[in-house]
């Protein structure tokens, strides 16, 4: 079975494996564990800012970022099907008090005009404040779109010119930069609060990271444990990205490649197809998802008429050749 419903499925690489088992640990709660200051010190740096705080999931990681930004009855502004509105469970209302509203935005990217629109300030006992505006790169339900480095710089240069501060949703960062060569440090730039994922592309088996101020993170601390995020011997775990870091990145453009390939054979552009996710409309989505997995695909419908197709390690080119075609035929192509 060839599964391309998700870039979560992956199974740590005996390598990765051989690296949580021999992995130096301590008790988290503490702040004692060195492979889990290891993982924080790198993932900060890598990001350019201060400090950095591992989670067990990017939902928590989320959740976390979000709160560090915009208090409880003020809102963040987000696009319409981001990860944070659609895909974290209401989360951020049900944790934080956080409300949000939304723009629609080509291929998930900010809309200034829009976003300019939707804010407001501090406007007395009547309107919710905007506190934050977040941004999500790639965009999961845009089809893996990355937003360009200078869209970003332009909406940080607005930000910065009417108060309010920025949250970059990185799930898939580590994609948005090997597909344009945006170094981590510039998209480190342009968020006040940042999260990233190691179990989705980089292939490990558990782990995010909030990335911000010391002072902001050292708060998050206490946050996570309050949400029951405290972990203790978890350096296993972050070993597991630290490897993912050292030998995962640049092999994204495989990914990347397979994704394309899938694409064409859906009937899409693959110059449109800019990282690892390929999304394609079909009013027949549920059947269509149905006859794929009976010829041995695995692939998801992420809405009634919109099917998603992940490219992932666990997939080679072989496989996504052989899914291709399986595809491509059931597709009347």
């Amino acid at each position: 079975m060839i599964d391309l419903r998700s870039d979560t499925l992956t199974r740590p690489t005996e390598a990765m494996r051989a690296a949580m088992a021999r992995a130096e640990v301590g008790d988290d709660v503490y702040g004692e564990d060195p492979t889990v200051l290891e993982l924080q010190e790198r993932v900060a740096a890598v990001f350019g800012h201060e400090a950095a705080l591992f989670t067990p999931t990017g939902s928590m990681a989320n959740v976390l970022a979000v709160a560090a930004l915009v208090r409880p009855g003020q809102e963040v502004l987000c696009e319409s099907s981001a990860h944070i509105a659609r895909a974290e469970l209401g989360a951020h209302g049900a944790f934080s008090g956080v409300t949000m509203r939304t723009w629609t935005g080509d291929r998930g990217r900010p809309d200034l005009a829009a976003i300019e629109s939707l804010f407001a300030p501090d406007m007395g006992p009547f309107f919710v404040p905007t506190a934050a505006v977040s941004v999500e790169n790639t965009h999961n339900f845009a089809g893996g779109a990355v937003t360009p480095i200078e869209m970003l710089r332009d909406l940080r240069a607005w930000a910065d010119g009417v108060g309010t501060r920025l949250h970059l949703d990185g799930a898939r960062i580590w994609n948005a930069h090997v597909a344009t060569g945006t170094p981590f440090a510039d998209y480190g730039h342009i968020a006040d609060v940042l999260a990233v994922c190691l179990s989705k592309g980089l292939g490990a088996p558990v782990g995010s990271l909030v990335v911000g101020p010391a002072d902001v993170m050292a708060e998050l601390r206490v946050s996570r444990k309050r949400m029951g995020g405290g972990m203790r011997q978890v350096g296993v775990l972050a070993a597991a990205g630290l490897h993912a870091l050292e030998h995962h990145v640049e092999r994204l453009a495989d990914d990347h490649a397979h994704a394309r390939l899938l694409g064409e054979a859906l009937g899409l552009d693959p110059a449109g197809i800019d990282s690892n996710i390929v999304v394609v409309e079909r009013s027949d989505a549920a059947r269509f998802v149905a006859a794929a997995a009976e010829e041995g695909v695995r692939i998801a419908t992420v809405g009634p008429r919109t099917v998603r197709l992940v490219t992932h390690l666990d997939v080679d080119r072989a496989a996504a050749e052989k899914a291709a075609v399986v595809l491509s035929r059931l597709a009347g192509r």
